[in-house]
């Protein structure tokens, strides 16, 4: 089975987190979580970001807030997939510095972004990445998806009783 690494800059960013790790949880996926600031802990980043493909993860998510240097940091280092959570910090300037650093990545080094404190659609994203080469992933990803449909369609049914 494959896995994925959830990293954040600090631990005020695990609650953001947490939905990228339950959803990965649900999909039987594999999730290591830890603390690697691209700030306060360089050299962890650095032996994280060069190793983890040899360390056995398939995609890595990387959550941050303020200048969210970390998910940026990650693909500059990684030949994995790196998929970038924008985090709304208390020193953060409405989220926007968050989305901005890891949206706006040079040519060559690319972040696939989810919205701000968006980690369980990155969980998502990342199960569809594995999904993509492992049957038994797709096949959880379709029946999720499929709960999603019939959770909308049971809503709609419900609306026409009140009419």
């Amino acid at each position: 089975m494959k896995k994925v690494a959830v990293i954040m800059g600090s631990t005020s960013d695990l609650p953001v987190m947490q939905d990228a790790i339950d959803i990965l949880k649900e999909f039987g996926i594999e999730v290591d979580v830890d603390i690697v600031s691209a700030h306060r802990t360089p050299e962890k980043l650095f032996d994280f970001g060069k190793n983890a493909h040899k360390n056995g993860y398939s995609v890595i998510i990387a959550g941050a807030g303020g200048a969210a240097h970390l998910p940026g940091m990650v693909a500059s280092l990684s030949p994995l997939p790196v998929i970038g959570v924008p985090v709304k910090s208390s020193n953060s300037i409405d989220g926007w510095d968050s989305v901005l650093s890891i949206l706006q990545m040079p040519g060559g080094v690319p972040v696939a972004t989810v919205a701000l404190n968006g980690a369980k659609n990155a969980g998502i994203l990342a199960a569809q990445i594995i999904g993509s080469s492992d049957s038994e992933v797709l096949s959880r990803i379709e029946a999720y998806k499929e709960g999603l449909k019939a959770k909308v369609i049971k809503g709609a049914e419900e609306v026409k009783k009140k009419e």
